[in-house]
Formats: structure tokens, C-alpha cells, sequence
């Protein structure tokens, strides 16, 4: 498990196993199941987009600690290796064989899905 960042935030939205939730600041403390999907974090004039891989999170004292399988910030993912890797990640879920392939292959397409909605974020 890899830390992803731990920030001082004015507000933030992340991917759970129960759905999107918004945090604001005094937000009640939490503790969290990260499912795979977006962290958006308003910091100042900006918003930091990250594509996590399922993990953690805890909320307290303004105050978000999140720790991931595997987190990528926007900037860093390459758009073409990104949608590649989406089409690729289709293509084997199209051809899966069996319960444990097509779970695999879902988790891959969800990664990957991820990924892409990361740069296509609109700030």
C-alpha cells in the first residue's frame, strides 16, 4: 500500500464503496473504503485529480489521509497508454472464459476506465 498524499483541504470529492462523497471542511471524522475511482482535491485556485486503485481513507481535523494500492495524478498518466490500454482491457473481457477470468477482467476495464476519467476530468 502506497501513500497518496495527505492533505490540509478546503474541499474534496472521492470514489467509496458506497458512492461519491463531498468533503468540506469540519467535516465529521470518517473512516472509509476506497473503491476504485477519482479523487478530486480543491487545493486554492486548483483541483488535484488522481485515479486510485482502491484503498482507504481517513477523514479528520480538515485533515484527509489516503492510502492506496495505487494512486496516479492526472498530468502523470499518459492519454494514449491510457486508452490503449482501455481498448485492450475490453478486448479481454470480451474474450474471458470463466467466473475467475471475467472477474479479472472487470477489475482490469474498471482500472482502466479510471484512468481515462482522470484526464478527462474537467476542472
Amino acid at each position: 500500500i502506497r501513500e497518496a498524499r495527505d492533505y490540509d483541504h478546503w474541499r474534496s470529492c472521492l470514489s467509496t464503496n458506497s458512492g461519491q462523497i463531498g468533503v468540506l471542511p469540519n467535516h465529521a471524522p470518517i473512516a472509509t473504503v476506497i473503491d476504485i475511482g477519482i479523487l478530486r482535491i480543491h487545493l486554492k485556485d486548483q483541483w488535484l485529480t488522481m485515479a486510485l486503485m482502491g484503498g482507504f481513507a481517513r477523514i479528520n481535523n480538515n485533515e484527509i489521509i489516503v492510502l492506496v494500492n495505487d494512486a496516479e495524478k492526472d498530468s502523470d498518466i499518459d492519454p494514449q497508454d491510457a486508452q490503449q490500454t482501455l481498448e485492450i482491457a475490453k478486448a479481454n473481457l470480451n474474450k474471458a472464459e470463466g467466473k475467475r477470468q471475467t472477474i479479472e477482467a472487470n477489475l482490469a476495464l474498471r482500472r482502466a476506465r479510471t484512468r481515462v476519467e482522470a484526464i478527462n476530468v474537467i476542472s
